[in-house]
């Protein structure tokens, strides 16, 4: 079949994601939801805090009273008692009256400010002055300040970070319904690459892109399941392939992926059952010689055996698949920061090119420098912190320029 390069500009594949359905749920203790998605909205089912709480150790007033105090006319108010943490006050705070609470109480009825401890001097034990004025919910948390009861705390498709896990706990979820983590199969194919525990012979090289492929794998929060080495051998290359699927939802394949007279992996793939090529090459550097597929539902990447290209290719493009099967409803692999350009850059129009550049901070200034080097040096990769991406009808870049760097880790 000759399926190759028909290029596809990388918007264009971006719409093929759409075709590949979110995985499963499940329902797990919110103490081991950090990391994973979240399947369903999350309503609050009541206020919270739930009471009027302070912020500060000090005094609960009613603020009106202390409208006009200074240090040098101090407000002079009596004490009503003190609240316990965890306790709920037995009494009501009347105007002129104020009470000892700790940072976290229960502000009593009556109540709609704390005056910082540091802003008062107890006269006696049944009095206080006020040195400085507070205003309504000053140094309070009101009782449904932070969420309140019925509305949607975390919408589905939220990355549960510890904090969303705290949030959900503090609300009362013991349990959450998730999306299942997937599991990426890697295969990697050639000839020249061996295992690397075995010592190269001129033409060999050791495998390097099944353990970067599965490091962006494990980034992007899925299960890297490693297949082996696959040599070019197109029954070979198939019956791993069949058992990645049947045992994996999305599968990468390393190598294979270029001009030569044993490209098997479009071939192979085009035998698979229910399989079908959406894409075999894209209009981007490094990286065209990608190949997309869809078998079954699954994608199946043919990436790059260039090592550089295949992680550029997992950076900018296939992580952002993995984030579609496993819930994300948000673009979550490319956080960009701006920052001054300190050379020309040349690009080819046509294609979407992705620079390498080291980040440097100079004198409150974020500089992008190009990191000089051939697209194969996997060296180019180790010294980067970004890729700066030029667009299809960019000519290059010139020095000074304020781009937007997509970071890498």
């Amino acid at each position: 079949m000759n399926h190759f390069f028909n290029v596809k500009t990388l918007d264009q594949v971006f719409t093929l994601m759409a075709q590949f359905p979110v995985l499963g749920t499940e329902t797990i203790d919110v103490g081991s939801a950090y990391s994973r998605i979240l399947a369903t909205d999350l309503i609050a089912r009541r206020d919270m805090p739930g009471f009027r709480r302070a912020t500060m150790d000090g005094y609960a007033v009613h603020a009106a009273s202390t409208y006009g105090a200074s240090e040098a006319s101090p407000a002079w108010l009596e004490i009503a008692g003190t609240i316990g943490m965890g306790l709920v006050p037995d009494f009501t705070l009347e105007s002129g009256h104020a009470a000892h609470i700790s940072t976290g109480g229960m502000l009593p009825p009556g109540a709609n400010a704390v005056v910082m401890v540091e802003h008062t001097e107890a006269v006696d034990q049944g009095s206080v002055e006020i040195y400085k004025s507070v205003a309504p919910l000053q140094n309070v948390i009101d009782a449904a300040e932070d969420f309140a009861k019925d509305q949607i705390v975390l919408g589905a498709g939220t990355f549960i970070r510890p904090q969303e896990a705290g949030l959900a706990a503090g609300l009362g979820f013991s349990e959450l319904e998730v999306y299942q983590v997937p599991k990426v199969g890697i295969i990697s194919t050639g000839d020249e690459i061996i295992p690397i525990t075995q010592e190269p012979r001129i033409g060999k090289i050791r495998d390097i892109n099944s353990y970067t492929l599965a490091g962006f794998v494990a980034q992007a929060h899925a299960i890297p399941v490693r297949y082996g080495i696959i040599k070019d051998d197109p029954r070979a290359l198939k019956t791993a392939c069949e058992r990645a699927l049947a045992e994996c939802d999305m599968v990468l394949i390393s190598g294979g992926s270029s001009v030569g007279t044993r490209d098997y992996t479009v071939d192979v793939l085009s035998s698979l059952a229910d399989t079908q090529i959406l894409v075999h090459g894209m209009s981007v550097s490094p990286g065209k010689p990608t190949i997309l597929a869809n078998s079954a539902n699954k994608p199946i990447w043919g990436l790059p055996g260039q090592v550089v290209s295949a992680m550029v290719v997992m950076k900018i493009i296939v992580t952002p698949f993995l984030n579609r099967i496993q819930g994300y409803k948000k673009a979550v692999n490319k956080v960009r920061i701006p920052a001054k350009l300190t050379r020309n850059v040349a690009s080819a129009p046509g294609r979407r090119d992705f620079i390498r550049v080291i980040l440097e901070n100079e004198q409150g200034r974020m500089l992008a420098r190009p990191v000089l080097g051939k697209s194969g040096l996997i060296r180019t990769m180790i010294h980067a912190d970004g890729l700066l991406e030029i667009g299809e009808h960019v000519e290059g870049l010139e020095k000074d320029a304020l781009v937007d760097i997509i970071l890498l880790s």
